[in-house]
C-alpha cells in the first residue's frame, strides 16, 4: 500500500480510501460487512470514510471495526439529519459530531466535514465555528469540507480547514485543475471522491434518470482512446493527480477490493495518456455536487 502525508495534519493515509456510503445499504448482510471492513484494514486501508446520510454505515463502522480503532483514520460527514436541531446551524454540527461518536463507538473522529454545504451556508460562519470547537475540545483532529466550485474556493481561502474532499476524476477535472493547486499551497490535504466518475462504462447507451448520466455524458464527449480495463484508466488518473492525497471508493465487494489496490500498484499512467485526458476536458464543465 502507499500512505501519503494529508497535508500538514499529521496523518498519513492509504493512497486508497474505503468509501463506506455502499455498506450502509441494508439489504446488504452484517456478515458480509463484517468482513469487508476487517478485510480492508488487513490489506492495508487506513482510511475509513463515512457521514450522516450513509444509512447504517456509521453504525456498522461502530459494530465491525471499532475494536481496531488505532489503525484506521475515520473520516465522516455533518451539518444535517438530527432529530430536533435545524440543518445547518451550529448546533446541528455539535450534535452529529457527539452523535457520530456515539454510533462509532469511538473518542474521537480524525476528519469531519461539512457535508456540500453551499456558499452562504459558509459564508454565515456559525457551521464552521462549531467544527473549529470540537476540534478545540478534541472530539475532532481535522475539520475539513466536502465540495465543490464556489463554496470550495471559498473554504481553501477562508484558512479555517485542515483538509478538503471534492470530486476528482476523468470526467470531473475543475477542482484539480483550478482548486487543488490553491489548497496544496496552502498545506491543505486533499481527498479525492469519485475517483471513477461512476464507472460509466458499465452503460453501453445513456443511463437516463440515472447518476452517472452527467459523467456519462461528459465522458462520450471527451472521445478518450478505448483503453482495455477503463477501471484501471480511471483510478490511475484519480489516485496520481497532482496535489491528492487519497482516493475515496467503495465496493461491496472483496474481490474489487482486492483489484482496485493491485490497479494502484502499478502506478501512475503513461504521462502521454495523461495529457491526452487532460486536454480531452472540456474547461467550462463545473465540478458535479
Amino acid at each position: 500500500m502507499i500512505y501519503r502525508e494529508l497535508g500538514n495534519t499529521g496523518l498519513k493515509v492509504s493512497a486508497i480510501g474505503f468509501g463506506a456510503g455502499e455498506i450502509g445499504d441494508y439489504r446488504i448482510s452484517d456478515s458480509e460487512v463484517d468482513k469487508l471492513l476487517n478485510s480492508a484494514l488487513d490489506l492495508g486501508i487506513n482510511l475509513i470514510d463515512t457521514a450522516r446520510g450513509y444509512f447504517a454505515s456509521e453504525e456498522r463502522i461502530g459494530k465491525f471495526i471499532s475494536h481496531r480503532r488505532n489503525e484506521f483514520i475515520l473520516s465522516t460527514k455533518v451539518g444535517y439529519g438530527i432529530e430536533g436541531y435545524s440543518d445547518w446551524t451550529y448546533d446541528i454540527i455539535l450534535a452529529g459530531i457527539d452523535e457520530a461518536l456515539r454510533i462509532m463507538k469511538t473518542d474521537y473522529i480524525d476528519i469531519a466535514h461539512l457535508h456540500s454545504c453551499d456558499i452562504n451556508v459558509l459564508i454565515k460562519g456559525e457551521v464552521i465555528e462549531a467544527l473549529q470547537k470540537a476540534k478545540r475540545v478534541g472530539k475532532i483532529r481535522v475539520a475539513a469540507y466536502s465540495g465543490e466550485n464556489d463554496a470550495l474556493e471559498y473554504a481553501i481561502n477562508s484558512d479555517k480547514f485542515d483538509t478538503i474532499m471534492t470530486s476528482v476524476n476523468i470526467c470531473d477535472q475543475y477542482s484539480l485543475n483550478y482548486l487543488t493547486p490553491a489548497a496544496k499551497q496552502k498545506n491543505l490535504g486533499v481527498i479525492a471522491k469519485r475517483p471513477i466518475a461512476n464507472a460509466p462504462w458499465r452503460f453501453s447507451e445513456r443511463p437516463t434518470g440515472n447518476y452517472t448520466e452527467e459523467y456519462w455524458l461528459r465522458w462520450k464527449e471527451m472521445k478518450l482512446p478505448e483503453q482495455k480495463n477503463w477501471l484501471d484508466t480511471f483510478l490511475r488518473f484519480s489516485v496520481f493527480a497532482e496535489g491528492v492525497d487519497s482516493a475515496i471508493i467503495g465496493t461491496t465487494n472483496f474481490k474489487h477490493l482486492k483489484t482496485n489496490i493491485e490497479i494502484i500498484e502499478k502506478g501512475p499512467l503513461n504521462p502521454s495518456l495523461t495529457n491526452y485526458i487532460k486536454t480531452s476536458f472540456n474547461g467550462n464543465w463545473m465540478g458535479l455536487i
